[in-house]
């Protein structure tokens, strides 16, 4: 059975974030469990829109991620590499004006 419960969703009492999280399915067990009384039961009558034809409904396919390029995850020799391009030069530098420094004082 399919029902728009469209109109009832700002009155319904479980709010309509329970009614949303239905949508498009069948909703049977989640009615039942929750343990609706029999005037709810009969308000579903008003938002009755009729039968679901099955043999419409298409085939479950299995999903299949797209493919995507090589990740490295163990990127620490690129990390390494590219602290020392950083850190050798500082150094060399820093030595420089250390030497400049101490012959100067001399």
């Amino acid at each position: 059975m399919v029902y728009d419960v469209t109109k009832f969703l700002d009155d319904h009492p479980g709010g309509d974030e329970v009614l949303l999280s239905a949508t498009g399915k069948d909703a049977t067990d989640d009615f039942e469990d929750v343990g609706h009384s029999g005037s709810a039961r009969e308000m579903m009558n008003e938002f009755y829109v009729g039968e679901m034809d099955t043999s419409t409904i298409p085939l479950k396919q299995k999903y299949t991620p797209p493919n995507q390029p090589h990740y490295n995850q163990d990127k620490t020799s690129e990390f390494i590499i590219k602290l020392l391009q950083f850190l050798v030069p500082l150094a060399i530098l820093g030595l420089a004006f250390g030497l400049r420094f101490y012959t100067k004082a001399t």
